[in-house]
């Protein structure tokens, strides 16, 4: 009977140990919202086919980088560009969109010759 005991306590200590136990551990680093926009002069449009590309500020690490506009063409017929925002506490990227088509913006864009007008290319500074 002893043994029984015995057996039965070790039982109920493994199955209290063995149990799988759930927690969970959030951090979250806030930098706040980003600083206004940065003034500066919009060049004309290099052709009637480039959409203007509004600069703003991005998460980078603890704080905030700014991201020149520029003109660049859509990635694809009818694209618009949906500017990046700041709200309640999160930032939210930027992307192209067209009715139910959704495209995050890709930065290797900012880059390319064929999408960027030439003379802001010549100029760029890589932000990311």
């Amino acid at each position: 009977m002893r043994h029984v005991h015995t057996c039965s306590a070790i039982c109920v200590i493994l199955l209290g140990v063995g149990a799988p136990a759930t927690a969970q551990v959030s951090i979250g680093i806030t930098i706040g919202q980003p600083p206004p926009p940065q003034v500066y002069h919009v060049p004309p449009p290099p052709s009637a086919e480039f959409v203007w590309v509004e600069g703003y500020w991005y998460p980078q690490g603890h704080h905030y980088k700014w991201h020149d506009g520029y003109w660049t063409r859509p990635p694809f017929a009818g694209a618009y560009w949906v500017e990046p925002y700041y709200a309640h506490g999160q930032y939210f990227a930027g992307y192209w969109e067209s009715g139910h088509t959704r495209l995050s913006h890709d930065h290797h864009w900012d880059h390319d010759r064929d999408r960027r007008d030439d003379h802001r290319a010549e100029h760029y500074e890589d932000h990311h």
